[in-house]
């Protein structure tokens, strides 16, 4: 895979695949984390001489023009963290688009209006896809993709669009791929493996696979409930995904004969009510043990003891990855869980990978410094398929 380095850039029109899909409240960015880790890629480039167009999606906007999910509040944020001026794109192929390229100067940056307001972005029909892939080319010279949190899509601007084009990853793309060969190839044990978030369906095949590689799976979030319910006990109004109870059972089963220590919550804080997360208003919960749930009260987080314990169940590994929180880390009296893992891995000498997503969201919320893990990642679904032995569309085309 070629990168940056190899690439001549001064004076080219250089078309970045970027993600800049963060979190929005209103037109206000409550997590610049991405727009962060794709800057300096598109710093290297302007400062090469290259007239720089970055593209990404925001959102899911249904393929037309939608101000909810405009780009502009990150095209704005990624001028003040470059530190210069940056063009924006009312569209991404039309004549907003055509000028504001065609007005670039070298060194310049401009960021194109949000790629899924174009039907072709997404669609699902090759020609569909390919002649918006087309319309995009007309644009640049080259192409750089560094959008890794968007890799895992067989999208016109991740797949199409660098068959059309000279192309190379950036360096976000390439240090991500380079930490996931340290998941997956020659690892350092023991490996431990931290997996939390809503649904178990999202996670069953990055646990299928990792049953043959890591030493221990702590699993805690709302998926931590099926599991448990697939041990016989009650989970109350807990989040349950029953037609998944099968296929945990049998994993559990698996890891026992593989010698994999699958390690599930020992307690839990429980409520009859969701947390209010707008206002943040205190919360009104049991701790119980995790066979002892009552009925009518939902699990929002681990308990005490399980903090304690899965802490003592990283304090000794070598390589950690986590992906997914392990409870209602928005509101304060639920993110207790997810940031004792988060201050294991901060303790810990081993190499820590952040898996994206909210994982990477919590991290930033709950104040840790992101220099004391090994890696946060922008990008958590496209993690997890790596980790699943997929071939990702966005990575294949780069390789060609």
């Amino acid at each position: 895979m070629k990168t940056i380095d190899d690439l001549q850039v001064a004076g080219q029109r250089v078309f970045v695949r970027a993600d800049l899909n963060v979190p929005l409240d209103g037109t206000t960015i409550t997590d610049d984390g991405r727009i962060r880790a794709v800057a300096p890629t598109i710093a290297k480039l302007a400062e090469r001489g290259a007239k720089v167009i970055v593209a990404s999606h925001l959102g899911r906007p249904k393929g037309a023009p939608d101000p909810a999910f405009s780009l502009a509040p990150a095209a704005q944020r990624l001028g003040e963290i470059l530190g210069q001026d940056v063009a924006f794109a009312t569209d991404t192929v039309g004549a907003s688009a055509a000028a504001v390229t065609a007005g670039l100067a070298d060194g310049q940056v401009a960021v194109l209006e949000n790629l899924r307001f174009n039907p072709g972005e997404t669609s699902k029909d090759d020609a569909e896809r390919g002649a918006f892939a087309d319309q995009l080319a007309a644009l640049a010279d080259l192409y750089v993709g560094d959008g890794f949190g968007a890799v895992h899509r067989k999208h016109a601007s991740v797949y199409d669009l660098p068959k059309r084009l000279p192309h190379a990853a950036g360096d976000l793309i390439a240090t991500e791929v380079g930490v996931l060969k340290k998941l997956t190839e020659d690892v350092k044990r023991p490996y431990v493996v931290v997996l939390g978030g809503a649904k178990v369906s999202d996670k069953l095949a990055v646990i299928d696979e990792l049953l043959g590689k890591a030493d221990r799976l702590l699993i805690g979030g709302g998926m931590a409930y099926t599991f448990l319910k697939a041990k016989g006990y009650e989970v109350g109004i807990s989040l349950l995904q029953e037609d998944q109870i099968p296929a945990v059972t049998e994993y559990m089963e698996r890891a026992e004969k593989n010698g994999v220590e699958l390690v599930l919550p020992v307690d839990v804080l429980a409520s009859t009510d969701f947390p209010d997360l707008k206002t943040k208003a205190p919360a009104d919960f049991d701790t119980l043990d995790a066979d002892k749930i009552p009925s009518d009260k939902e699990g929002l987080d681990i308990g005490p003891k399980t903090r304690e314990l899965y802490a003592s169940k990283l304090a000794d590994a070598a390589t950690v990855f986590w992906n997914g929180p392990l409870g209602v880390f928005e509101h304060p009296d639920y993110a207790g869980g997810t940031r004792a893992i988060a201050q294991a891995l901060v303790d810990s000498d081993a190499f820590t990978v952040v898996g994206g997503g909210d994982s990477a969201a919590a991290v930033r919320l709950l104040g840790f410094d992101e220099n004391a893990f090994g890696h946060i990642s922008t990008g958590g679904g496209a993690s997890l398929e790596y980790l699943e032995g997929k071939t990702l569309p966005g990575l294949a085309a780069l390789e060609d």
